[in-house]
């Protein structure tokens, strides 16, 4: 599979586009004054114990204070497991947390109310809720991931051979013990085959960063950032680079010269791939990436065959609804074999897609009901094979009695939909609002509600725009007889009552160009 790396900044907003094979895969998008909050380290104190829930809220700095669960406090399997150390030769005897449930601490025997801690954030404010925590800290090099917190040497399970897993571990505990070097490491598969210097370069890099970070923390009042995670390129290239990129193309001078430094520094081989973009066209609607952002935007997606999914993400979970559309199948085929065609058809463009929208949490498949099981099977295997192209951890569940697949993927971040566009200030993110006959008729209801009886001098419009022309028609003909309408030219007046006034401007809005096509019966006198 040929991978591309399409690169854009201006300074003050970069973008990151992912393609495989000519498909754009993922968008990664950081701002200046939005920067991502993922893996930084802060000095924080706890400003609420919850021995309900068994979790604490920390002030961290930021709008929202983030939540730190009592396993995130105790238990560091669950991140030797994220990270795939993989062997048992050195993994501590005891583990608390999950293996022994009642022996684990309770989050009030560990946490005080105004308590000093040092924190790292595991996934960004989403919504309402704010940054979850761990006080398990993670610093990620090209080669190594350190672990200053636990006591540890791990490898990765795709580092099959036991020579070069003993290689490895061997050249890390050479280093711990003639620089005094503590923490734990786990060993990347990037690693493999890698010579002892490298290695060296990220253990130095390590102990050093955090030393700094501890003599920070010791200077600092909380609430502070102590550590700030790298820019989104540099992250990128750290954890996605290898062999199968073809091209990085970015079209920024200055990201252009860190770029080509840091690969020549980790992997020489690829430096000529990496181009700088100088057309004046822009370098996103050059490769087509615009054009999927703004497709991923919307809710209908169309497949080539003619078919199409329908995406609606809400608080709780995405719905994702397969429809054959356009497509009717060949001439003499059969319907079962038209759906399993469309079916398997939209598997690898919802996966394309919920890794371009960056979906996460709980995603419902609704496929087009099959018949035959085999044919619902061959579907869940097609999708179970896709989802092995996405990093985020995921699992599916079939659910065969109603014909669904059920999955749940790891979100981290704010999805690209989330990210790029806000709620609709009329409609407040409903996606509807009051017809305009519902208007009209709220309008009556509040002209019979007990308002006072309006003269000349008290005039409810006043306006002559033509485009409030037959809205004024429709009311003098329909409306309240006793009701006086005054058009004073273009100096509008203030109305007497403001929900009135707010109602009646949204028919008029409403109704402009409209006509009188849905008209009540005549009002009573």
């Amino acid at each position: 599979m040929n991978k591309e790396m399409i690169v854009t900044s201006n300074g003050h907003q970069t973008m990151v586009a992912i393609l495989e094979d000519d498909l754009v895969t993922e968008v990664f998008v950081e701002r200046e004054r939005q920067r991502g909050v993922v893996g930084n380290v802060y000095k924080g104190r706890v400003s609420k114990v919850l021995p309900g829930m068994q979790s604490a809220f920390v002030d961290i700095g930021l709008e929202r204070d983030g939540f730190l669960y009592v396993s995130d406090v105790v238990d560091t399997i669950e991140e030797f497991d994220r990270l795939e150390s993989g062997d048992d030769e050195d993994e501590p005897e005891e583990r608390g947390g999950k293996s022994d449930a009642a022996n684990q601490p309770k989050i009030e025997e560990l946490l005080k109310d105004g308590q000093e801690v040092i924190v790292q954030v595991a996934k960004e404010p989403l919504g309402t809720k704010g940054a979850r925590l761990t006080s398990h800290v993670t610093m990620a090099g090209r080669f190594l991931v350190f672990m200053p917190t636990v006591d540890h040497i791990g490898v990765s399970r795709k580092i099959e051979s036991r020579e070069e897993r003993s290689r490895l571990r061997g050249i890390v505990r050479t280093f711990r013990e003639k620089n005094g070097f503590t923490g734990g490491v786990i060993i990347r598969t990037a690693t493999e085959g890698r010579p002892e210097q490298d290695l060296v370069d990220d253990l130095t890099s390590f102990q050093k960063i955090w030393g700094e970070v501890r003599q920070r923390a010791e200077n600092v009042r909380p609430p502070a950032v102590i550590y700030r995670e790298q820019g989104l390129v540099t992250k990128l290239l750290r954890d996605l680079l290898t062999e199968d990129f073809i091209a990085i193309r970015i079209d920024d001078k200055e990201e252009y010269q860190r770029v080509v430094e840091m690969v020549g520094r980790v992997m020489p081989a690829l430096a000529p791939r990496v181009t700088l973009y100088d057309k004046p066209f822009p370098i996103f609607e050059e490769y087509g990436v615009q054009d999927e952002i703004e497709k991923a935007l919307k809710s209908k997606v169309w497949l080539k065959s003619g078919g199409y999914i329908v995406i609606n993400q809400t608080e709780a979970l995405v719905a994702i609804d397969v429809n054959t559309g356009r497509y009717v199948g060949k001439k003499n085929g059969r319907l079962e074999d038209t759906i399993v065609k469309t079916n398997i058809e939209a598997v690898k463009e919802i996966v394309r897609q919920v890794r371009l929208r960056d979906l996460g949490g709980i995603i419902v498949l609704d496929f087009i009901d099959m018949e035959e099981k085999k044919n619902r099977q061959k579907v869940f295997q097609a999708m179970e094979l896709e989802l092995k192209r996405d990093r985020s951890p995921s699992k599916a569940l079939q659910v065969s009695d109603f014909g669904l697949i059920i999955i749940t993927r790891k979100r981290v971040k704010q999805s690209l939909e989330r990210v790029l566009t806000e709620p609709c200030p009329y409609c407040s993110g409903s996606g509807v609002i009051k017809s305009t006959s519902t208007i009209v008729f709220e309008i009556l209801d509040e002209v019979y509600g007990g308002y006072e009886v309006l003269s000349d001098s008290r005039p409810l419009l006043t306006t002559d725009h033509p485009a409030n022309v037959r809205t004024l028609a429709w009311w003098r003909t329909y409306g309240p007889s006793r009701v006086v309408y005054l058009q004073l030219g273009h100096d509008h007046q203030a109305y007497e009552n403001t929900n009135f006034r707010r109602l009646l401007a949204n028919a008029i809005s409403w109704a402009a160009g409209k006509g009188t096509e849905a008209r009540p019966s005549k009002a009573r006198k």
